[in-house]
């Protein structure tokens, strides 16, 4: 899902949670809340590089685990160690096509996000007594709708 944000908008959200503002943490920010592709760390570089000439990759990778920590945005890691971020922080579930790569959003309209819920609170009374989770995440696998209608035409 993609959250457009305005240069003002994304500079009062990183005040609101206590990040210090440069035009690299706010270009990052936009750039996560623009992307629905929940993208690594290299991906974000890629695509801010060059209209940022001074952005490096450390700056990067400390500005995205600055927003994780921050808790701006969320850590998936999907498969194959590699983090990527999603600015919405809500609860919902991603899906990762293991045709084209891309990770996508799903349960995220409200019904599906309060069953998600529950169902997180059910997985935590599953635990021993004295243990507290952090963090649920529920992944899928599969095709997505492009990478499916390739694969499978639909007969006429």
């Amino acid at each position: 899902m993609t959250i457009p944000v305005t240069d003002i908008q994304a500079a009062q959200i990183l005040t609101d949670h206590g990040i210090r503002l440069s035009i690299q943490r706010i270009q990052i920010y936009q750039n996560l809340c623009a992307s629905g592709e929940h993208p690594t760390a290299e991906m974000v570089y890629a695509q801010l590089a060059s209209s940022i000439p001074t952005l490096s990759r450390t700056t990067v990778y400390n500005t995205l685990k600055l927003f994780a920590e921050k808790q701006l945005v969320q850590t998936l890691l999907i498969e194959d160690d590699e983090m990527r971020y999603d600015a919405d922080t809500e609860e919902h579930l991603h899906f990762k096509c293991h045709c084209c790569g891309k990770v996508f959003d799903a349960a995220t309209n409200n019904t599906a996000r309060t069953e998600l819920s529950r169902f997180h609170n059910y997985c935590n009374s599953l635990l021993p007594d004295g243990f507290l989770s952090e963090k649920i995440q529920t992944y899928f696998w599969g095709r997505c709708g492009n990478c499916a209608v390739e694969s499978y035409p639909k007969k006429a």
